[in-house]
């Protein structure tokens, strides 16, 4: 893989790329709320009050008051019993696997699953199965075979970056055996989709008896770190058989502060969600009108899949020419020549917003024009 060139944000919506300064519709800071101002206050006082590290495990020495009252408030966000913050948004699906190894029969994993959860899968200590992605009846498959007493363990994304599509967690449930868990990385969902931000699930749904939600504070949170959300039970096992929890030192105190601000701006401030369905809604109704396929999903992720290297080219020409960053991706898994993920953010403007419409859709024309 090659290295990416270095990207600065200014100004929330822009990036500076050498020399020019160009609308950027990527990243994952879906709310900006790494550059909100009552954020950066929260990380000041951290940094002031706290220092900028516990600089120990949370199970010697450095068991925070701060990380305590992030974790009741991620856990009154998203009505889960309990929350536990750790190191990554990346750590918290192997934590999870590591304290609970030996209790599944099996583990059953979406082929398109997030590297976070197929490293998971390896700690799990029991033998395993891929299904095909987003699918119920393949999954049902695997639990046939799989056998009648068994208790897998099911892995899957919540809301998948590659396309923003959601998993059907749903139908999972009705499928698995009543001891069987589904383990979902919800990086992308958490805070961005569903009423009131609680992610997959809500869309979907389903309560949290036999689910257990991984989930980053550095998206539509914009610090950094991440959590497990589920049972106390669940909480205390993590505490007595993860070594990656145990050894690990937690969260730096200022971006716990922050993330801990950021979680009630997103409680509390709805016009955030509001505003990011709105601009997302825009966008893609003006693409589908003008015949864009894209998949019917409620998150602000906007593919665009292009077949040969020449047109991957002119669609980046013609972003530059109208201001805008291409953002091409080269991510596993992807297709071979990359592909343009567009990720709408609740403080794009109607300009930018519009400018990237036209753009996308007299793109689609000439394409049309091209190949009839």
């Amino acid at each position: 893989m090659i290295e990416p060139e270095p990207l600065q944000i200014v100004d929330r919506t822009y990036v500076r790329c050498g020399r020019r300064t160009l609308s950027f519709f990527s990243g994952c800071d879906y709310f900006r709320l790494s550059s909100h101002p009552a954020v950066l206050k929260a990380v000041g006082h951290g940094l002031k009050q706290f220092g900028l590290s516990v600089s120990a495990s949370r199970t010697t020495t450095g068991n925070h008051e701060v990380y305590q009252r992030l974790e009741t408030q991620l856990a009154n966000f998203f009505n889960a019993e309990s929350a536990l913050a750790v190191s990554s948004g990346y750590a918290a699906a192997p934590i999870v696997a590591q304290a609970m190894a030996g209790t599944f029969s099996h583990a059953l994993i979406d082929e398109r699953a997030h590297a976070a959860l197929q490293d998971a899968a390896l700690l799990l200590n029991c033998p395993l199965l891929r299904f095909k992605h987003r699918d119920p009846n393949d999954l049902k498959s695997a639990v046939n075979r799989c056998g009648r007493k068994s208790r897998p363990i099911v892995l899957t994304d919540g809301l998948f970056a590659f396309d923003g599509t959601i998993a059907p967690l749903k139908r999972y449930l009705e499928i698995i055996p009543r001891d069987g868990r589904i383990l979902v990385d919800d990086a992308h969902g958490a805070g961005v989709i569903g009423k009131t931000g609680r992610g997959a699930l809500q869309v979907e749904g389903v309560n949290r008896s036999r689910i257990i939600q991984c989930i980053t504070l550095s998206k539509a949170f914009g610090s950094y770190g991440g959590a497990i959300l589920g049972a106390r039970s669940l909480r205390k096992t993590i505490l007595q058989r993860s070594r990656m929890f145990i050894g690990s030192t937690p969260i730096p105190l200022p971006l716990a502060q922050a993330a801990l601000i950021s979680t009630k701006l997103l409680q509390q401030n709805h016009s955030l969600r509001l505003r990011l369905n709105r601009n997302t809604t825009r966008v893609k109704s003006a693409l589908r009108d003008a015949g864009i396929a894209l998949p019917e999903t409620p998150s602000p992720i906007i593919p665009i899949f292009l077949e040969t290297h020449r047109e991957i080219l002119e669609l980046k020409r013609k972003l530059l020419a109208h201001g805008i960053y291409p953002p091409l991706l080269h991510y596993p898994g992807s297709p071979a020549n990359g592909y343009f993920r567009f990720v709408i953010s609740s403080e794009h403007t109607r300009r930018q917003l519009d400018t990237l419409i036209a753009v996308l859709i007299s793109f689609s024309r000439t394409l049309r024009n091209e190949t009839s």
